[in-house]
């Protein structure tokens, strides 16, 4: 084809490669805001198109820097910008690769969708690389996640699905510290005035098989609704800040059992460990219920599953000294006078638990402590070229 072939030409139309985003973009990109994720668009496209389609989704554009000022910018000055800045345009790999990185450096956990040659790069200093299943090989190659279905809404449930298993995590690690630093003060304070160990070693195995066999269920236990609602990181002073005001609790409920053992039940060596088993297991699987949650226990209801393997071994630590089985590990018939006197004791102890709870979470709010969920937002990034 030459120049000549081009005179005396009729205009038949236009040909208009339209590409509009899908509806349920703008609905999952509101979801994503209300969960505290914030949005921004990196595109090589004119800051014209970028707006209307943003403008299509229903995404407010509170600030817009283009490649060209971008450049211009130091490291220091972009990041300065980044927070107010939610629209960039025309904009290249490398300076996609800065945007993340200065998010990065303010503190920021940052998502990365792209599915082109050049996002390889960003997808890889993201902290979450997404891609779909329809990009290129190595934009796949370099994500850490590849969506089979073209929804944005994929992500919403998927970070909401995230922060239910992180709550669900830190109900297991705060109920086991809490736990086990009591213990710790109750099996040394116990070692210094009984002639007899408070427990046999194969006694204190079985109360650890049995206890982590009630917390199996947790990974399937809902979550309070203000856990999803803003996004959460791991604080390791909240948890030993938690400990040190639920373990003592939990101590001092144990040297309680002692003392009734020996003071009111003139409880000998067997009948000791097995009263101390009994309250021990029983004290520790039902705090559960109390630490899983920061509302009052009996408005935030625990997985069925949960709530019966719970039951279901404090069952079995009354019944088991009553059995073969029992006496192998050492343990004795309590009297049932004892076991009334015992769950006295794990119902007092849980109607304290609750109160120490409520209270350090008051204290906190009141000492003007964030929790972890207001600390450190995401901020997934999306393509656009």
């Amino acid at each position: 084809m030459t120049v000549a072939d081009e005179r005396e030409l009729v205009l038949a139309g236009f040909v208009v490669f339209f590409d509009p985003p899908k509806e349920s973009a703008g609905i999952a990109i509101n979801a994503l805001a209300a969960s505290g994720v914030g949005v921004k668009i990196l595109s090589g496209d004119n800051e014209r198109v970028t707006g209307h389609v943003c403008r299509e989704l229903g995404i407010p554009v509170t600030g817009l820097l283009t490649g060209a000022e971008i450049e211009a910018l130091s490291d220091e000055a972009l990041t300065a910008r980044l927070e107010q800045t939610n629209m960039f345009c025309r904009v290249t790999p490398v300076q996609k690769n800065r945007v993340i990185l200065g998010l990065k450096h303010r503190g920021h956990v940052v998502g990365f969708l792209g599915d082109g040659i050049n996002d390889a790069p960003s997808l890889h200093t993201a902290d979450v690389g997404i891609s779909v299943d329809s990009a290129v090989d190595v934009a796949k190659d370099a994500a850490d996640i590849i969506l089979l279905r073209h929804d944005l809404g994929v992500l919403e449930r998927g970070v909401t699905e995230g922060r239910r298993a992180f709550g669900n995590i830190m109900k297991f690690i705060m109920m086991a510290m809490s736990s086990n630093f009591g213990n710790m003060f109750s099996m040394a304070g116990a070692t210094l005035i009984l002639p007899f160990l408070p427990m046999l070693p194969v006694q204190i195995l079985l109360n650890n098989l049995l206890y982590a066999v009630s917390e199996m269920p947790i990974p399937l236990d809902e979550v309070d609704r203000e856990a999803t609602e803003r996004p959460e990181h791991w604080d390791m002073r909240f948890i030993r800040d938690f400990m040190l005001v639920m373990g003592p609790v939990s101590s001092i409920f144990d040297y309680l059992t002692f003392g009734l053992l020996l003071l009111v039940f003139h409880a000998n060596e067997a009948s000791f460990q097995t009263g101390w088993f009994v309250e021990s297991l029983a004290t520790q699987v039902l705090v559960i219920f109390v630490l899983r949650t920061r509302r009052n226990p009996l408005r935030s209801h625990p997985h069925p599953l949960l709530a019966t393997t719970s039951l279901t071994i404090v069952v079995i630590a009354v019944l088991l000294p009553f059995t073969p089985v029992g006496s192998w590990f050492g343990f004795v018939p309590p009297s049932v006078a004892l076991l009334l006197a015992i769950a006295g004791l794990t119902a007092s102890y849980l109607l304290l638990a609750e109160s120490a709870k409520q209270a350090f979470y008051r204290l906190r709010s009141s000492a003007g402590i964030a929790p972890p969920a207001q600390l450190r937002p995401h901020l997934p990034l999306i393509d656009r070229s």
